[in-house]
């Protein structure tokens, strides 16, 4: 079951329902789960009462216990934040809205890409290949870690190469001066 406590357009609420349930049969939860849309107030509140960070998220998961041999959960989802990353990434809010409920499936199945060694991510990757999604969040965490470490890498200073203290480093020639040695001047 969907619920959208926050209107998305364009996004057709069967679709998304039918998906979900496709992607709970491919990530293998049992049980029933719930998918919450809300807006990023609401997605801050639920972050902060269960996670302690006063911010809003993307997703996120709350798995049930097993009883009786149904486990299932909740996943909610800011549809304010799937918006910008559709706009961000260049696709549509319901192809986010699928990768953030794929996402969100993972989770409820067991997965947890910060303690797995990467096996979360290559179930998303797979998955997601396998329903045609654009980019997982997974990759494009990895992503725009490495485009901020090359950006970093850019701007920091870089150190400056000593010089050799031969006599051939000294001439102007050695420094980078490609004058023949008649053009060149005469130091002042």
């Amino acid at each position: 079951m969907i619920v959208f406590e926050k209107t998305v357009s364009r996004v057709d609420q069967r679709a998304l329902e039918r998906f979900a349930r496709q992607a709970q049969r491919l990530a293998r939860v049992p049980g029933d789960v719930a998918v919450l849309i809300a807006d990023n107030r609401r997605l801050r509140a639920l972050n902060r009462s269960f996670r302690r960070k006063d911010k809003p998220t993307d997703v996120l998961s709350f798995p049930r216990r097993n009883v009786r041999g149904r486990a299932g959960g909740d996943i909610a989802i800011s549809a304010d934040i799937a918006r910008e990353n559709a706009a961000r990434y260049g696709h549509t809010t319901a192809d986010e809205l699928k990768i953030l409920v794929l996402h969100g499936m993972l989770h409820l199945a067991g997965h947890d890409h910060e303690t797995d060694n990467g096996r979360m991510e290559k179930t998303e990757a797979r998955l997601r290949a396998r329903l045609k999604l654009p980019a997982s969040l997974i990759e494009r965490s990895l992503i725009q870690r490495s485009l901020i470490a090359r950006t970093l890498a850019a701007h920091s200073p870089k150190p400056r190469a000593r010089a050799a203290r031969s006599s051939a480093a000294r001439s102007p020639r050695t420094r980078g001066h490609t004058s023949s040695p008649a053009k060149r001047r005469s130091p002042r």
